[in-house]
């Protein structure tokens, strides 16, 4: 059972997480240390995390299901990749040892940070490409590895998969930036929920720590989707950059 003190940080944790994912991204980089804060291994936290967020992932998916209407093809090719990748990356983490794992949180956390700072500059590469660019011969069948490597990523660890995802599809599929923000979601989700069976068949979940950061997640999205034009996300996801860092350097020290 969580005690009652951290409890509360969680719930925190997993209601910031929820808003930040919805506004900006990066929730993760919130929500893990949290767990680890309440005394969780960084592996099992790592895992009940994935479990925690998975719900956020499917609310953005739903969202976003007007524009995968038409994208059904794309979706049939890619998806399988993206679940495939969240697979490996799943056992990957299942077999790595708590102490390697331990030593990896401070790097993968500074890969997340610096991924979710540089969000916007590579959006804005990303609709000038799409707005450069003529037909070709480009297709879905071109994403798959990149979409299968970036998800082994995603089952792994997972901050900062959307990023990659949307970088991937712009490079290698033609259309405008909305419906492949869509694909993005959707690939996303299959990647993260594909992983977080495989931490539940694993056994090694923390659930009462899972439950409450769910709930704390879904209200933090609801949140999140309503503050999102009042609340300036370059200057939230800022404050997710710096903490990510911090809490790196703090895991480089112990």
């Amino acid at each position: 059972m969580i005690h009652p003190a951290n409890a509360i940080g969680l719930g925190a944790a997993a209601l910031a997480a929820g808003l930040v994912n919805a506004m900006a991204g990066g929730g993760s980089l919130l929500s893990f240390p949290a767990l680890t804060a309440a005394g969780l291994p960084a592996l099992v936290a790592n895992l009940t995390n994935t479990v925690a967020l998975t719900p956020g992932y499917l609310g953005a998916t739903l969202g976003q299901r007007q524009q995968l209407q038409s994208q059904a093809r794309r979706l049939a090719t890619l998806l399988p990749a993206a679940g495939l990748g969240g697979l490996g990356g799943a056992l990957l983490l299942l077999h790595t040892s708590e102490r390697l794992f331990y030593s990896l949180v401070p790097w993968l956390l500074l890969l997340g940070s610096g991924l979710l700072w540089a969000q916007p500059q590579l959006r804005r590469w990303i609709v000038q490409r799409l707005k450069r660019q003529g037909r070709n011969t480009r297709s879905e069948h071109q994403a798959i590895l990149p979409i299968l490597l970036a998800s082994i990523y995603g089952g792994y660890f997972g901050a900062g998969l959307g990023v990659i995802l949307l970088a991937v599809l712009a490079l290698t599929l033609e259309d405008n930036i909305t419906r492949l923000n869509g694909l993005k979601q959707a690939l996303s989700l299959a990647s993260n929920s594909t992983a977080a069976w495989v931490f539940i068949g694993s056994g090694q979940v923390h659930w009462s720590a899972a439950a409450l950061m769910a709930a704390g997640a879904l209200v933090g999205g609801v949140l999140g989707g309503r503050l999102a034009g009042k609340v300036n996300p370059d200057t939230l996801r800022t404050f997710v950059v710096i903490a990510g860092v911090v809490l790196a350097l703090v895991y480089f020290l112990h």
